[in-house]
């Protein structure tokens, strides 16, 4: 599994999580402000028991993240889902 950055219509931060190659039918996971995550669509059918982990990492490297989407993205503000 990969994880990459696409920049969507200036949407919230969030992780897109692709099987072998990034596409448009990869995973969608939303950051929250919290420091949690919410699955916006599973279009890469990720099974459930693996998604849940990989939400768990998602959640663990939270400020990781967020920093790297600062970093990539230049900027020193993060919109959020919720």
């Amino acid at each position: 599994m990969i994880f990459f950055w696409l920049n969507e219509n200036d949407e919230p931060v969030r992780v897109h999580i692709g099987i072998v190659n990034p596409s448009p039918n990869a995973t969608k996971i939303w950051l929250t402000k919290g420091g949690g995550c919410i699955a916006a669509n599973n279009k890469s059918r990720i099974p459930q028991k693996d998604l849940n982990e990989l939400m768990g990492i998602i959640q663990d490297n939270f400020f990781y993240i967020c920093s790297k989407w600062k970093e990539y993205f230049r900027t020193d503000t993060i919109k959020f889902y919720c």
